[in-house]
């Protein structure tokens, strides 16, 4: 019998990052030198001081056995540790605390461990492919919340439709947003969340990935800030961009301790949590000097900045992002024809350069392409220069 993909995967298409990187090796088969603007994957290495921790840990034979799933307890009190010094906000270590093999995979394995077939979620979209790609792959069906540029890429949860709302098992909100590099300027989308969750009965799932990619003086809140978030909301958090530990795979969700319970639970089935080594190693990250961060954020504010001029030289105003490692931008108007995707594939094949298409975001993406600042000035200008010539080329 020849084997089948399930209905859920395969209602949807190819992932994007992969049929990006796919594109990629062709463009270098046909001799391309590829700057690579495409993945959100930090160029900049891990902090020197993490790597010698990870060094010295694996050097001790207990960290090469199965770790234990609910993670390290010097972890878990780390994490609670770096919560009250950034965010002022008290966590249990033991019940409110849980380390992730990525906050990706927490995510979707947060679906996988609440959902019935025919859940809903409500999806912010254009998104992270994951808060859509994991409610479809969980059995649940996702029903988006448009965000668009004149509302600051922010939901209008006015707009949510009773039937919706009462159905809703889970609201999944991202600030500072992938892809779109949208901030919460106040509280109030988190409070009135909050109060949609205490009228309709939802968790809010709140992912804070790049909380500390911030510039120009802006600080990210969490949502366990807000009275009462603790009974409504849980939120994950990311080693991959706050310390460009990407190929590390951890991360963190903290909050509801019964949501964290079922979450644990189910990871308890499928994995065996993250190897001992890599968890010493981010304990390092979390409690020693900090300094490493700020200057990755004045490097990628640095990179913001010369991208956007260079952009800017070619006729592409992009606007500038005040948090993440992103720049998104409408499609220059000779590209708009194209759509995102044919706009990337040309991109990527004739000129060699990739940047993400807003399509893969979601269909409210569409029209826009996502920048990724992984690379030095002098290779983002290199970049803009061969986006210039590919418009150039165009009709």
């Amino acid at each position: 019998m020849k084997p089948t993909a399930s209905k859920k995967l395969a209602s949807l298409p190819p992932y994007l990052f992969v049929l990006l990187a796919k594109l990629k090796a062709q463009a270098e088969s046909a001799g391309h030198s590829v700057i690579d603007l495409g993945q959100g994957s930090p160029d900049l290495p891990s902090p020197a001081r993490v790597v010698a921790a990870l060094k010295a840990s694996i050097d001790k034979p207990w960290t090469h056995r199965y770790p234990a799933n609910s993670g390290l307890p010097a972890l878990r009190q780390a994490i609670a540790d770096w919560y009250r010094r950034r965010f002022k906000v008290t966590l249990d270590p033991d019940t409110q605390v849980l380390p992730l093999v990525g906050s990706k995979e927490g995510i979707a394995h947060l679906f996988m461990a609440l959902l019935e077939p025919g859940d809903s979620v409500l999806v912010p979209n254009p998104c992270y492919p994951v808060h859509y790609n994991g409610v479809v792959l969980a059995g649940g069906k996702p029903r988006l919340m448009p965000l668009s540029e004149s509302m600051g890429y922010l939901p209008d949860l006015r707009k949510i439709t009773p039937a919706a709302a009462k159905a809703a098992k889970v609201m999944i909100l991202n600030y500072p947003n992938n892809p779109t590099g949208a901030v919460l300027e106040s509280n109030l989308l988190l409070e009135d969340a909050l109060d949609f969750s205490r009228k309709h009965g939802c968790l809010i799932a709140y992912d804070n990935a790049y909380s500390e990619l911030t510039f120009d003086g802006y600080r990210a809140p969490s949502i366990l800030q807000i009275p009462g978030a603790f009974e409504r909301a849980v939120e994950f958090h990311s080693f991959s961009k706050t310390y460009s530990m990407a190929g590390w795979r951890i991360g963190f969700a903290v909050g509801n301790a019964e949501a964290l319970a079922h979450l644990g639970k189910f990871k308890g089935f499928l994995d065996y949590g993250i190897p001992s080594f890599i968890q010493e190693a981010a304990i390092e990250a979390l409690t020693g000097p900090q300094d490493y961060v700020a200057e990755a954020c004045r490097t990628y504010q640095r990179r913001r900045d010369a991208m956007v001029k260079a952009l800017a030289k070619i006729g592409w105003e992009v606007p500038v992002s005040k948090a993440s490692m992103y720049l998104w931008a409408r499609l220059p108007k000779k590209a708009a024809r194209l759509k995102s995707l044919k706009f990337a594939e040309r991109l990527i094949l004739e000129h060699g350069v990739v940047i993400s298409p807003g399509i893969g975001f979601g269909p409210h993406g569409e029209g826009y392409m996502r920048i990724s600042l992984i690379a030095p000035e002098a290779q983002l200008e290199e970049a803009a220069g061969r986006i210039g010539a590919c418009l150039a080329k165009l009709k």
